[in-house]
């Protein structure tokens, strides 16, 4: 019987783990904007750490319940690190909420009071970055760039994939939805959310990593409280839960950060703010704050244009 069991899990586990038409074309998308966007290389640079960043976050708070407003910490540490190595070496309570917020703000004060090795308030300049592999210079064009971030963010999406639809990612989502339960079962709960929040902090000093790589400067705004709540804000556009949602989140908030800002350089954080309060009054009343984003916002459209229309199929990661 217990085999059996086993067995069965096994499966779904399997068919869960397949990948999707959705993320097939997801990633030729990618790939073919290297050739096809050669003028937008640089924004699309941007999106790409970006959404490393937003993946790293969703890790965490999708998956294990765990809200960060402190998650520049580790995207500041990793930025610094990488800038440092390059210009030397050149090769979900309020309390825990307020402690990963006050290790930010520590971390950037601690880089504010060390200006001999983190250049203070005027930033760590005078980095440069070897070519990657001694042969790809970075350009100011952004083509090297954004080839390599977009790698560097494919590799880690398909170890993120694989950890989160793996026994211990399903561990994580019984934590998630009632950790006494979860405790009772004998599943390790403090171990797990050390595990996840460990790997999700790699992820994010990576992502800081690649943004001192492909723009050769650190300075302490990446500790800063703006880069934690942008992260949020990615989040809550593109829904968490399923991998895919700091991805489309990275993607939404940066083309139209850069496409508002182009039309009213001075309120295009007004409409931005705009945005976000209609996704969460559309969203919100079907699947909540932090799951709701541009999928909830779908297919509550969906339903209106076309009452007898199905609905429009979770993407990739199966949300909540």
């Amino acid at each position: 019987m217990a085999s059996a069991l086993v067995a069965e899990v096994a499966r779904r586990l399997a068919r869960r783990a397949r990948w999707r038409p959705f993320e097939y074309a997801f990633w030729l998308a990618a790939l073919a904007s290297v050739f096809l966007l050669p003028g937008r290389h640089l924004i699309l640079t941007e999106i790409a750490w970006l959404a490393l960043f937003a993946l790293s976050l969703d890790l965490i708070l999708g998956y294990a319940g765990i809200i960060s407003l402190g998650h520049a910490a580790f995207f500041g540490l990793g930025s610094y690190v990488a800038a440092l190595l390059a210009k030397h070496g050149r090769g979900s309570d309020l309390t825990r909420l307020m402690v990963t917020l006050g290790v930010a703000l520590i971390m950037r004060e601690i880089a504010n009071q060390i200006p001999d090795i983190t250049g203070g308030a005027d930033g760590l300049q005078g980095v440069v970055v070897a070519p990657i592999l001694g042969v790809f210079h970075f350009d100011i064009f952004g083509h090297v760039s954004y080839a390599y971030c977009l790698i560097v963010l494919f590799v880690l999406f398909l170890l993120a994939r694989r950890v989160v639809y793996s026994p211990f990612g399903l561990s994580l989502r019984a934590v998630k939805g009632n950790a006494l339960r979860a405790s009772s079962i004998g599943i390790s709960v403090n171990a797990r959310l050390v595990a996840i929040y460990t790997f999700a902090a790699f992820y994010a000093g990576v992502a800081g990593a690649l943004l001192a790589q492909t723009t050769a400067f650190a300075s302490l705004d990446v500790f800063s409280f703006e880069r934690s709540a942008d992260l949020l804000l990615v989040l809550i556009i593109g829904g968490t839960g399923y991998l895919y949602g700091g991805l489309i989140g990275a993607v939404i908030f940066k083309l139209m950060q850069d496409w508002i800002a182009n039309l009213t350089p001075q309120y295009w954080q007004f409409w931005i703010g705009l945005v976000l309060v209609l996704i969460v009054l559309v969203g919100r009343d079907r699947v909540g704050l932090w799951t709701g984003g541009v999928r909830a916002l779908a297919e509550r459209l969906t339903r209106r244009l076309a009452p007898g229309a199905a609905p429009v199929p979770v993407p990739p990661g199966e949300g909540h």
